[in-house]
C-alpha cells in the first residue's frame, strides 16, 4: 500500500505503471475529490505531455487524444467536487483538522474567491489545493450550475492544453531533456505553489490581532 501511495505522487510511476488509465484516474481524483489535493497535477499533466513526444509508446494515444481525454477527466471530476460541496455545505467550515484534510486549506480557497469570484475555477485550475477544493467550495457557496459548467469547460482546456502541449513541445524539441526532468518537476511545484503561499500569508496576517 505505502508503495502504491508513493506511485500515485510521482508522475514518471504513474504513466509507467498505470499508462493511461491511472493518469486519467489522478487526474480526475486531484481535481475534485475531497482527499485528492496530495496527487501530482500540475508536474502529471506536463510529464504527459513530453512522454508523449519522447515515450508514446507508454500512453498508446495521439497528443491530440492525450489533451481531450485528460481534459474530460478533468471537467467530471470537477463537477464531482462540486456535488460533493452541495450536499456537504457548510459542514465543510466547521469539519476539524485530520490526519489528511487541513482546515486551512478551505480558508485558503475562501480567500481567493473572495478575491476573483468564479474565476477561481479557471485560475485555481493552475494552482494546487485550490485546484481540488475550488469546485467543491462552488458547490458549498451554491454557484448555478449553468455558470459553474461555464468556468469548468474554460478552466479544464486550457490548464490540460496549456500544460500539457508545453510538455510536448519540450520534448520534441529538447528530448534530451528527460534526464532533468526532475527538476522541471520540482520547479513546476514551486512556482505553482507560490501564488497558495502568499495567499495564506495574507489571510493569517488579516487575521491577526494588533500589537497593543
Amino acid at each position: 500500500m505505502w508503495d502504491f501511495l508513493k506511485e500515485l505522487t510521482d508522475p514518471e510511476s504513474i504513466i509507467k505503471y498505470g499508462g493511461m488509465a491511472l493518469l486519467l484516474f489522478v487526474i480526475f481524483a486531484e481535481t475534485g475529490l475531497f482527499v485528492g489535493f496530495f496527487l501530482p497535477g500540475d508536474s502529471l499533466v506536463f510529464i504527459s505531455g513530453f512522454i508523449a513526444a519522447t515515450k508514446p509508446h507508454l500512453l498508446h494515444c495521439s497528443i491530440q487524444r492525450l489533451v481531450i481525454s485528460m481534459s474530460v477527466a478533468a471537467i467530471l471530476g470537477n463537477v464531482v467536487g462540486y456535488w460533493f460541496g452541495r450536499s456537504v455545505g457548510q459542514a465543510l467550515f466547521s469539519r476539524e483538522d485530520g490526519l489528511i484534510f487541513k482546515k486551512r486549506y478551505v480558508t485558503v480557497t475562501r480567500d481567493f474567491y473572495a478575491r476573483h469570484g468564479g474565476k477561481t475555477l479557471v485560475l485555481g485550475r493552475f494552482l494546487p489545493i485550490i485546484r481540488t477544493f475550488a469546485p467543491i467550495l462552488a458547490g458549498v457557496i451554491q454557484i448555478g450550475f449553468r455558470r459553474f459548467m461555464l468556468y469548468n469547460l474554460l478552466g479544464a482546456i486550457l490548464w490540460i492544453a496549456a500544460l500539457t502541449l508545453s510538455g510536448y513541445y519540450l520534448g520534441q524539441t529538447f528530448p534530451g531533456m528527460g534526464a532533468y526532468i526532475g527538476y522541471i518537476v520540482i520547479g513546476l511545484i514551486i512556482v505553482t505553489a507560490i501564488p497558495v503561499v502568499r495567499t495564506r500569508m495574507k489571510e493569517r496576517n488579516v487575521n491577526e490581532p494588533p500589537e497593543s
